[in-house]
């Protein structure tokens, strides 16, 4: 295997070392301006959430935890989708390979997230106007299921091996950074025009903003040739005549996707609570100002996305286990303190539980995308990879917002939140001691 690594990198890179890496850092690039643009279309949802429960239910649920939960309906049901989204790109993507496949998804999220700027309110077409909303959820769903993967195995397969969570680090960092320019611009228009014309009309201009960032992020996606890995095993005519009979099939496989299920459990509530819910929760259960929401989940990006590198740094030299243990250990020892922190309506108290909590997650973001692409060979990565995150995430990520609304509203417990927190990062925990350490091994191709 690793003489066909030496040939894989033969094959499809430059053999002169600067021009190598200049296109080692097209294909981060092209990651991070990709990853960004299809995590702003599917975050700002999360986003706007406070504007949206507004603007699409009836007046007399609208203020009403009904109104909220119908809203967050459209937030989940995008989140079933992905498995299937994951499974069918997944197929493509091992069979066809990943750039134009990665080009398209974008494409898509990008005029479904456009569509939703576009929507009639309730009062103008009644019923209708959610369901369409989640119509476009449900495509929204479909792209991000194979976003997540497909760009994930795209940088991986361009990385070195000694590096490889470095030149994926921007991949990472372009959700959190999709999130925070969300968070600003979100904050911003508010400034400018306020809550009223937020409702009334301005929170369509976050969602049509997709359409130019669409533009951007295809035109760079295009302008890089396939993954030199997936090229070797093209080449090699390696490629699997049926990659889902292949992952299924194998008892190999099935047993790291089951690790790939378990192993991410805290990502879903650490991105999805802490950074997409966050806003609302702040807004609707501590009664925050709305634009005082923003700006405690901003405090929390702007300090993940600067320690990402950091993380990913530190795991090329120590190893992915050791940063996925420490990371887990911290969120779970520091979720209920802050969470706490949240309850007593003080915003610089807020901003610190916001701050303290990213630290501890960065660990985690910063390795888990490198560890799952690791996990699995150039013939079937994409579709495995797909399944395994894609599963989990909806299991421990996408109902997560749903779940939090019903059971504060049920309970009258404002720190529910983070004993889902506590649950799943003890769960990764577990899952870190099966793990083999993989951080600068070469990427198998079959």
């Amino acid at each position: 295997m690793t003489k066909s690594h030496a040939v894989t990198m033969d094959y499809a890179l430059p053999k002169d070392g600067t021009t190598k890496n200049n296109v080692v850092r097209r294909a981060s690039l092209a990651g991070g301006v990709g990853s960004f643009v299809e995590w702003y279309d599917y975050g700002i949802y999360g986003l706007l959430v406070s504007s949206l429960v507004l603007v699409f239910s009836a007046s007399d649920m609208s203020t009403t935890d009904s109104g909220l939960m119908l809203t967050y309906l459209g937030f989940t049901v995008s989140f079933f989708v992905r498995p299937f989204g994951g499974v069918i790109c997944g197929y493509l993507g091992d069979k066809m390979g990943r750039q134009k496949l990665l080009a398209i998804l974008l494409l898509m999220i990008s005029l479904a997230t456009a569509a939703i700027g576009l929507l009639p309110s309730y009062a103008s077409i009644g019923w209708a106007a959610p369901a369409l909303l989640i119509l476009l959820r449900i495509v929204q769903g479909f792209s991000a299921g194979g976003e997540v993967s497909g760009a994930g195995s795209f940088v991986a397969e361009y990385a070195e091996d000694h590096r490889r969570a470095v030149v994926m680090s921007p991949l990472v960092m372009g959700s959190f950074i999709a999130l925070l320019f969300g968070s600003l611009l979100i904050s911003g228009l508010i400034n400018v025009f306020g809550t009223e014309a937020m409702t009334a009309w301005v929170w369509r201009v976050p969602f049509l903003l997709a359409i130019p960032m669409a533009l951007i992020g295809v035109y760079i996606r295009t302008r890089i040739e396939d993954t030199p890995h997936f090229q070797m095993v093209k080449a090699n005519k390696r490629v699997v005549r049926n990659p889902l009979r292949e992952v299924l099939s194998s008892k190999r496989h099935l047993k790291a996707i089951g690790l790939a299920i378990t192993l991410p459990a805290v990502n879903g509530p650490g991105y999805y609570i802490l950074f997409v819910y966050m806003p609302t929760y702040l807004n609707k259960v501590m009664h925050f100002q709305q634009i005082q929401s923003l700006m405690v989940t901003a405090c929390g990006l702007i300090t993940i996305i600067a320690t990402i590198p950091m993380m990913a740094w530190l795991s090329d030299r120590l190893g992915r286990k050791p940063l996925l243990v420490a990371s887990a250990i911290a969120m779970a020892l520091l979720a209920w303190p802050c969470f706490w922190l949240l309850t007593l309506g003080m915003f610089p108290l807020a901003c610190m539980a916001a701050v303290l909590l990213a630290f501890a997650f960065a660990g985690h973001a910063g390795v888990i995308q490198a560890t799952l692409a690791e996990m699995f060979p150039t013939n079937v990565r994409y579709s495995a990879y797909s399944i395994g995150f894609n599963l989990s995430t909806v299991i421990f990520g996408g109902s997560a917002p749903l779940l939090m609304t019903w059971l504060i509203g049920m309970t009258g417990i404002a720190s529910i939140p983070s004993y889902m927190v506590i649950f799943t990062a003890a769960l990764t925990l577990i899952s870190t001691l099966y793990l083999k350490e993989t951080a600068g091994k070469p990427l198998a191709a079959e």
